[in-house]
C-alpha cells in the first residue's frame, strides 16, 4: 500500500474518532458557554455591588415622625441584605404604616447606604373625639395621644368619614368669604346636619336639601349672625324658604319683631 493512500486512511479514522459539529449547534455550545462566562462575571460583580447598608439618610420636614423610628423599621427588615438584595418596597411598606406617615420613597444611596424621603400627614380635623381626618377625608390616626385644640371637630357615623371632611371644606370656603369659621360639623345617625360657628352660634340644616339650606345661610342668615352673633343661640334653616332665630335671653327675643325670618332664596 503506497504512503499516501495509508495517509489517507489515518486521516479518515482520526475524523471518525473526532466529528465535526454542525454549525447550529457549534453557535448554541459557544452562546452557552459565553453566558456562562457573562453570569460568572456578574455574579462577581454583584457580590462586589451588593456592600452592607451601614447608614440611611431620612429626609422630608418631620415634626411627628422621629428617625429613630424609621431606623428600627428599616433594621428590622434587612435580615442580613446588602445594597443589591435589599426589598425596597418591603421597606417602604413598613415605614408607610407608621402612624403619621403619608408617603414614603425608599431608594438605595451607593455604596453603602439608603435614603428615605418620608412625607407626614396633614390633620385637618378631628373626628368623633379621639381621631384624626387628612384632607382626603381618611382617618389616619383612630386614637391620638394629642388633639390640636385648633383643628375644628368633625363626628358622624362609621364610614361616613370621607362625606363629612368633603362638605366641612366646601362650607368652610364659602365662610372664610364672610368672616365665619366653622368649629363643629355633625352628621347624625338619622342622616341630619348642623354645625357650630366658633362664635357658639349652632346651624341646623336638616336630612333634606341640605346644600341650599346651607346656601340660603350664606346668603340670608350670615349677615344676621355677624351682627347679632352674642345674642344668638342657634338658627335652624329647616323651612322652605326661611330661617328662625332662637335667641339667647328674652330681652334679646323682644328686642326684634319676631323670631322666625323669610328670605326669597
Amino acid at each position: 500500500m503506497s504512503p499516501s493512500r495509508r495517509n489517507s486512511r489515518r486521516s479518515a479514522a482520526r475524523g471518525r474518532g473526532l466529528p465535526a459539529l454542525p454549525p447550529l449547534v457549534a453557535r448554541i455550545a459557544w452562546a452557552l458557554a459565553g453566558a456562562a462566562l457573562l453570569g460568572l462575571a456578574g455574579f462577581g460583580l454583584m457580590r462586589g455591588l451588593n456592600q452592607p447598608i451601614e447608614h440611611l439618610v431620612v429626609s422630608g420636614p418631620l415634626q411627628h415622625v422621629s428617625a429613630l423610628d424609621v431606623e428600627h423599621v428599616v433594621r428590622a427588615r434587612l435580615d442580613g441584605a446588602g445594597l443589591v438584595t435589599v426589598n425596597l418596597a418591603d421597606i417602604s411598606r413598613a415605614l408607610a404604616s407608621l402612624p403619621w406617615v403619608d408617603s414614603v420613597t425608599v431608594q438605595r444611596s451607593w455604596p453603602r447606604g439608603l435614603a428615605i424621603r418620608i412625607v407626614e400627614q396633614s390633620a385637618v380635623a378631628r373626628w368623633n373625639g379621639t381621631g384624626l381626618l387628612n384632607g382626603r377625608g381618611e382617618l389616619f390616626l383612630p386614637a391620638a395621644r394629642v388633639l390640636p385644640a385648633q383643628l375644628p371637630e368633625l363626628a358622624g357615623p362609621e364610614g361616613s368619614e370621607q362625606e363629612v371632611t368633603d362638605r366641612y371644606l366646601a362650607m368652610q370656603g364659602r365662610l372664610t368669604e364672610l368672616g365665619l369659621r366653622l368649629s363643629t360639623l355633625t352628621l347624625d345617625a338619622r342622616g341630619a346636619w348642623k354645625f357650630t360657628l366658633d362664635d357658639g352660634v349652632l346651624v341646623r340644616l336638616g336630612r333634606s336639601d341640605v346644600d341650599q339650606r346651607f346656601e340660603r345661610f350664606v346668603v340670608a342668615a350670615a349677615s344676621l349672625v355677624r351682627a347679632r352673633a352674642p345674642d344668638i343661640g342657634y338658627v335652624d334653616m329647616r323651612y322652605g324658604n326661611g330661617f328662625a332665630v332662637g335667641w339667647k335671653t328674652a330681652a334679646d327675643r323682644l328686642a326684634t319683631t319676631g323670631d322666625r325670618f323669610h328670605s326669597n332664596g
